[in-house]
């Protein structure tokens, strides 16, 4: 019997993702049946199961390629000596990100009911604490070198400023999945975060006014 090749799992593996991601974007986590993703792919229950278990561990994976990019991205740029302006990075892995989603025609909508979902599924939810923590981690190592650049006071916690710009882009796709149209678009979303962290950041102290005489 031949063996079957990694590509041919892999493959078999994405068409599976890419069913359940329809199947979920269009009834939502809870009201998406196994047997809906089994009609959806074509395949067998046997075939199924044989790369996911449950619904969860779909939901898992999604989850895991999505944060995982997102983790990369920050990683690579945690890694150079002279990193980009702070508006640029979230706006950069932000337009990356929103990519992804829509090469897997996953909507903004199902990115909201994916948060709400982790909040109440304690393996899911550690999943994403822990890719989360990794993306924690490389913004703190990115904010280290503005600080050692001499572009940050001292006193600045890492921790603090790295969660303030995740929140950025995070709340930005909140606004998107609720909104619509324009700031759903991915570039006007990256244009936003750059030009408004940008902004932020070039603000200056309000002048003082001259003490009365």
């Amino acid at each position: 019997m031949a063996r079957v090749s990694r590509e041919h799992l892999e493959a078999r593996r994405r068409q599976i993702l890419d069913g359940a991601i329809t199947c979920f974007a269009h009834r939502g986590f809870h009201g998406t049946s196994m047997q809906h993703i089994l009609t959806e792919t074509g395949l067998s229950a046997g075939a199924v199961y044989r790369y996911f278990r449950s619904k969860d561990e779909m939901i898992a994976a999604i989850l895991q390629e999505v944060v995982g990019t997102v983790g990369a991205a920050f990683a690579e740029i945690a890694e150079e000596e002279h990193p980009p302006d702070p508006g640029d990075v979230v706006a950069g892995v932000f337009l990356r990100t929103r990519r992804l989603l829509e090469a897997r025609g996953i909507p903004l909508a199902l990115v909201m009911e994916a948060w709400s979902e982790v909040a109440r599924t304690p393996p899911l939810r550690a999943l994403l604490v822990e890719r989360l923590t990794e993306v924690l981690g490389a913004w703190e190592r990115i904010i280290d070198r503005y600080r050692a650049a001499g572009r940050l006071p001292a006193d600045v916690r890492s921790d603090r400023l790295a969660r303030t710009l995740i929140g950025c882009a995070h709340g930005l796709l909140l606004q998107g999945a609720v909104l619509g149209p324009p700031v759903d678009e991915p570039e006007e979303g990256a244009a936003v975060l750059r030009e408004g962290i940008a902004a932020l950041i070039a603000m200056t102290p309000p002048a003082t006014s001259p003490s009365p005489a």
